[in-house]
């Protein structure tokens, strides 16, 4: 991520990760999420309504700061960065994606899982990775076995972790925050319980 754009590692301890499936659900999730103190929110491009949903999020919840995740594509990044992402993040990358995130006008965490991907990365001048899928690819073992032959490498790990895990993450040298849903609980989504949501943000936001 090139230094002269904002370290999305240090908005807040946890980036919450959201799927949005209704479109009606995103402004009052998002105002959940920043009131609990976690103002960084990553809105996957899992679902038809992903990109509406950071365009609302976006225009009425101007404290957050709304990104946007799943960026595959160029096109992704395009159309991500129209509807007001400030922030993106690949599960992995390509130099193509790679060339299309730096082209845009915010910071980006392009998706890591093996040495070889952070050491090609850092060839390129970037140094802030998604490392993911977290718990899959071998943790805080793994992350912290990283931390000595690439200290200049930060992450965001994601996948996999939660509330109880998280904590043992973000005590990594190189760790500059951890991804995760688990202040989104299906049940409470669904039933729309913003206060239980905010609730659990708020106990996130304390981890560090």
């Amino acid at each position: 991520m090139p230094s002269a754009k904002p370290s999305v590692l240090d908005l807040a301890p946890v980036v919450p990760v959201v799927v949005v499936d209704d479109l009606n659900d995103a402004v009052p999730l998002a105002r959940a999420l920043v009131a609990g103190g976690l103002p960084a929110i990553e809105v996957t491009l899992r679902t038809p309504v992903a990109l509406d949903a950071i365009r609302a999020i976006a225009a009425e919840v101007p404290e957050a700061v709304v990104g946007a995740g799943t960026v595959i594509s160029a096109r992704n990044v395009a159309d991500a960065t129209a509807a007001g992402a400030r922030f993106l993040v690949s599960p992995g990358w390509t130099d193509t994606l790679l060339e299309a995130m730096r082209g845009s006008a915010v910071p980006f965490l392009p998706g890591v899982s093996t040495t070889s991907e952070v050491v090609a990365l850092l060839e390129r001048g970037v140094t802030e990775m998604k490392f993911f899928p977290a718990a899959a690819a071998g943790g805080t073992a793994y992350l912290k076995s990283l931390g000595g032959p690439l200290p200049q490498a930060r992450f965001c790990p994601t996948g996999g972790i939660t509330a109880g895990t998280a904590p043992s993450y973000l005590a990594l040298g190189n760790v500059g925050c951890v991804g995760g849903s688990w202040m989104l609980p299906a049940d409470a989504v669904a039933a729309r319980d913003w206060a239980r949501v905010a609730s659990l943000t708020r106990e996130a936001a304390a981890l560090r």
